[in-house]
Order: C-alpha cells, then structure tokens, then sequence
C-alpha cells in the first residue's frame, strides 16, 4: 500500500509542469527582477571609449557592418554631387532624381549602422525597438515631403509598395541568404505569429475605406460627399492604428518581454559570426549620436531634392505613379533596414531578421502611414486611405503567402526567391499601370 502512494506521488510529481520564474519567486521579486532586465544596458555594445574621436568615427562609420554596407559608403561622392546638380542644373530633371535617389543609398545606410550601433549599447528589445524607429525616419521625411508637394498618389503607393518591398523582396533574400549554406533556418512562433497576426489586421484595417468608398453603388451620396465620408473613416481608422501601434509596443516591451528577450538572446548565441563581431571597433554613445544629427539632416535634403523632381520624371519619362511611388521610393527608403535583416539572415540570426522585416512593417501600416494621414488632417489636406484597388490586393495576397510562409517556423532559399520573384512579378505589374487620368 505504501509502494502505491509512493508511485502514486510520484506520477503527479512527473505531470506537473516545469516551475518557471513565476512560480520560484514572489511577485514582488519577479516584477522587480523584470524591471531590472528590461532596463538593463547590454555589454555587448559598449566601445571601451568615451566622447567622439573623429579618426575613430569616419573608419567606424566607413567599415560598417558588412561589406554591403562597405560599399554603399563609396557612394557618398553622389550626396554633394545631387545637391551641386540640383542647384546649378535645375533643368535636368532626369539627372537630379537620379543622383538624389543614388546619394540616399549611403545616407540611409549611415542612420541604419547608427541606429544598430546605438540599439546594441541598449536593452536587446528596447534597443530592437529603436533600430527599426530610426530605420523608419526616411521613409517618414519622405511621406511628410511628398505630403507637402499634394502627391497623395504616389503616397499612398509608397505606403503599399514599402510593405510589399519588407515583405516580399527583404524577407525572400533573408530567406534565401540564410539558406544557401544551410538546408533550413528556424524562427521562433513568438515573433512571427505576432507579427503576422497584427499585419494582417492592419492590411484589413487599411482596406476598410477603400471598400467603403468602391461598395456602394446605390446611394443618394454625391461624389463630393461620399469622398468626404471616406477621408472621415481613414481618419478615425489612422487614429485606431496609431493606438493599436501603442499597445503593440506595450506588449513587446512590458508584458511579454521576456518572450522576445529570450528570442533575441538565443539568436546571440548561434551567431556565426559573433567572435569577429565583438572584436570590431564599435562607435561610442557620442558618436552615435553625432552620426544621426549628421545622416538625418541629410536625408531631409536630398529627399526634398528627390521629390521635386517626381512630377517631372513622371511627365518625360516611361515611368507610372505606380512604379514610382509602389517601387522606386519605397527601394530606397528601406534600404539600411533591407542590408540589416539580410545580414542577420546570413548569420542565421533569423528572429533578429524577422524582428527587422516584421517590426518595420508594422512600423509602417501602424504608426507611419497612418501619421501622414493625421498630419494632413492638421494641415488641412485631403490625404485619406482610399488606395487604388490593384495595390490594395496585391497588399492582401501578399499578407496571406508570407503567412503561409512563416507558419511553419521554419524556412529555405526556395522559399526566399519565390518571395522575390513574387516582388518582381509585382514590379512588372506596377511599370505597365497607367497613370491616372486625372493627374498627379
């Protein structure tokens, strides 16, 4: 009898679950303890100097991260030369858009390495965090000149085509990069099923006063005032976006902290490459700083210089508002955080990677796209969430395969360039759409 209470005790010992942190410490400690570790700054990142040595920050700032990286540093020639041309050649339009959109390359390249220099010296989910915000202030100086010259179209393209760019084109070569030397790269459900799941509803989201102002057929509304109740839905669903931002931000860094932490932290350790990494010379907080207050200003002017010319290149060239604003803008306003993903992906750091494409898509659909419209709304333009329909889809679908995509938590190159030539296909589509009849 007392062997089978033995065996007994011992078989409800078995099936209970693995105490976590939870159930070893009182509240009070655990909460203390998580405070600490999310406030914590991270090692990894520290320089051993202090203040700002020039030699120092133009070697650092020039080598980079990788040799991609490296090589986008030999085209800062291009930023003076985009200015110069632009203010002595004000006629040569063609030749001014394309050394402004050349001369963004390095300079976005400079805010993305300071932004991941600044990110390492932080908490690994605060310092994720800010690396994909500051990623994002190209793509928001552009969307808040493109607002100021009224080019509502090519905006609202732009919004579409940077999440089909993270998306398909980012996410396929981190997929294919990472699997070329390995037969299949994991990820954990965490990071993808959140990020799936939120950029399918805000897709949703945004679709919401295009079908409203494309549904109805038969109505007593006039034109005029069926697009005014339009713009009033996207400006109310901009506001719930911009909310939905917030409280996703609050569950990455407060209440399910510790998930992403460990993603983050597990990715650290199956680094390849991370023995070289922590060798490298890093850029002190000043000079991390002092390289942003340089890198942002710059991207302000050269995108002023690029979007003035839009109207011109759309008018004497080939190119569509859609190939425009759906591809071209987007390519390089997410370009420093398109190398940083890729080169993660390489390093078979693949939550890291999926952090950078997902998070700066939410970025976008959540906080950016939705900030422009907000924006208009204070300065009285008509900026609403009326996408043309072509867009919209492609949107959708595209949501829908890479969820197929990352459902399983695992991933290869087939995948990957599917992904890409999905982009290409989307791009081919985007060149031959014809411009709107009623102008820019």
């Amino acid at each position: 009898m007392g062997d089978n209470q033995h065996r007994h005790r011992q078989q409800q010992h078995h099936q209970l679950p693995a105490p976590t942190t939870y159930d070893r410490f009182p509240k009070r400690h655990q909460n203390t303890n998580e405070k600490q570790s999310r406030l914590a700054l991270n090692p990894g990142g520290e320089s051993g100097r202090r203040g700002f040595h020039p030699s120092h920050f133009l070697r650092i700032n020039f080598r980079s991260t990788s040799r991609a990286s490296t090589i986008c540093n030999l085209l800062w020639p291009f930023v003076p030369a985009a200015l110069a041309v632009r203010y002595t050649m004000e006629e040569r339009h063609i030749l001014i858009f394309t050394l402004a959109y050349i001369a963004m390359v390095p300079c976005a390249n400079l805010i993305g390495f300071a932004g991941q220099e600044l990110a390492q010296k932080l908490p690994r989910v605060i310092g994720m965090l800010t690396e994909i915000t500051l990623g994002s202030v190209v793509e928001i100086v552009l969307f808040i000149v493109l607002l100021s010259k009224d080019y509502f179209n090519v905006i609202k393209a732009a919004i579409l085509g940077s999440i089909l760019a993270t998306m398909l084109l980012c996410l396929g070569f981190c997929f294919f990069v990472g699997g070329v030397c390995r037969t299949e790269q994991t990820f954990g459900g965490t990071i993808s099923e959140t990020g799936h799941g939120l950029l399918f509803l805000a897709g949703v989201s945004l679709a919401v006063p295009t079908v409203f102002g494309q549904g109805i057929f038969e109505t007593n509304l006039s034109g005029v005032e069926l697009d005014d109740r339009t713009l009033q839905i996207s400006r109310i669903i901009s506001v719930l976006l911009i909310i939905a931002y917030a409280a996703y931000l609050f569950f990455t860094v407060t209440t399910h902290h510790g998930l992403y932490d460990a993603s983050f932290a597990y990715d650290e350790h199956r680094d390849a490459d991370k023995h070289e990494d922590a060798r490298k010379a890093k850029l002190t907080m000043t000079e991390c700083i002092i390289a942003l207050l340089i890198a942002i200003p710059l991207v302000a002017i050269i995108a002023i210089t690029l979007v003035l010319q839009i109207e011109h290149v759309i008018e004497v060239s080939n190119v569509s508002d859609a190939f425009m604003g759906l591809i071209l803008v987007p390519l390089v306003e997410k370009f420093a955080e398109h190398l940083t993903a890729i080169d993660e992906a390489w390093d078979d750091q693949m939550n890291l990677a999926l952090s950078h494409v997902l998070g700066a898509t939410l970025q976008t659909t959540l906080f950016n796209a939705p900030l422009t419209v907000v924006v208009a709304w204070g300065l009285g333009k008509q900026m609403d969430l009326n996408f043309d329909i072509f867009n919209l889809v492609m949107l959708i679908l595209s949501i829908l395969t890479v969820g197929r995509f990352l459902q399983d938590g695992k991933s290869n190159y087939l995948e990957g360039l599917l992904l890409v030539l999905l982009y290409i296909a989307v791009a081919v589509s985007a060149w031959y759409y014809p411009n709107p009849t009623e102008g820019h």
